[in-house]
């Protein structure tokens, strides 16, 4: 993924050139991870652009910051017009929604209190997140030797900025060896999840995956993956896995934003069933990508059409400090 390096961000409000939106070296996220923000999509859907669970992205932004004491005066109404006004001026048909919350500049210290709370929002075009060819072809992981942060130490509940220097020594380590990804386990050596993804293993017709007590950030994706699999009448449940039960699944897959649904067909070159994608992650995967490409009537209100709201993006964005 690479920025094209041009059209507008979202700042405090205001629409700034791209090249024009630059914070401070002493800001304070700069030096100490003291932000939190979120992924989220806009799909070029059948019926418009539309971007997938937007409310629901926003409301964890705003869970995440208020965990990190992070008061920012926009309530949900507000973030959604910002999003989608952000969209609507990169003229975007499909797009990748970055919205940043971050301590900005005023001093340095461990103490972030003195510094002002600012926002930004970015748009860009992002395809399959491993590539086009894993979706169908399955990508090869391995479990990392780093682990997930144990509990109360910082909070996985959180999408914070400093969480993803953890998920950068995931990554990387799984690049120099030869991978694409990497599995982090809890520190108890339970399965956690990816780098920057939640897992699924699938045996004998049933989807587990880890629960939130593993130190796992509490997945959108996750989320309707649960939803849309028991719709199909697959058994979902949310348990300890163990490492070893990795190598004997039938099926193994990545869900998030950018991975979508990602099949798994080797762990730490064991090969996962038959090594490649298979049919209950198929099945999964038709019936994300028909909701998020409005395929199929959105029964759960998951898609917020961008051009739809053209009228009232034309007005003043909400104000309101009451937190989503």
């Amino acid at each position: 993924m690479s920025f094209a390096g041009t059209g507008q961000i979202w700042m405090n409000g205001k629409l700034v050139e791209w090249k024009d939106a630059n914070i401070h070296i002493a800001s304070h996220v700069i030096h100490y991870g003291s932000g939190v923000f979120e992924g989220a999509r806009c799909y070029a859907t059948s019926k418009g652009s539309a971007v997938f669970r937007l409310d629901e992205h926003m409301v964890r932004l705003a869970n995440s910051a208020k965990i990190y004491r992070m008061e920012y005066p926009l309530d949900l109404a507000g973030w959604r017009h910002a999003v989608l006004s952000t969209i609507r001026a990169n003229k975007m048909k499909a797009c990748y929604i970055r919205p940043l919350v971050y301590r900005g500049y005023d001093t340095l210290g461990v103490n972030p209190l003195p510094n002002p709370v600012d926002a930004a929002i970015m748009v860009w075009e992002w395809g399959a997140y491993l590539g086009p060819e894993a979706l169908e072809q399955g990508t090869d992981v391995k479990v990392s030797s780093w682990s997930r942060m144990a509990p109360n130490t910082l909070p996985t509940m959180a999408k914070s900025t400093a969480n993803y220097a953890n998920s950068q020594l995931i990554k990387m380590e799984a690049l120099a060896d030869g991978y694409s990804e990497g599995i982090a386990l809890d520190v108890f050596g339970n399965v956690s999840e990816g780098s920057g993804q939640n897992i699924f293993i699938i045996r004998d017709g049933v989807l587990t995956t880890p629960p939130i007590s593993a130190s796992v950030l509490g997945g959108i994706t996750r989320d309707s993956i649960m939803t849309l699999a028991r719709e199909l009448g697959y058994t979902v449940v949310e348990a300890n896995v163990p490492r070893e039960a990795l190598y004997i699944a039938d099926e193994v897959f990545f869900t998030g934003t950018a991975a979508e649904v990602t099949p798994i067909r080797s762990i730490d070159k064991i090969q996962i069933g038959s090594g490649k994608r298979g049919s209950i992650t198929a099945a999964l995967q038709s019936a994300f990508f028909a909701v998020v490409n409005g395929d199929v009537p959105d029964t759960h209100g998951w898609l917020t059409f961008v051009y739809d709201e053209e009228a009232s993006l034309r007005e003043p964005a909400p104000a309101g400090a009451a937190k989503a």
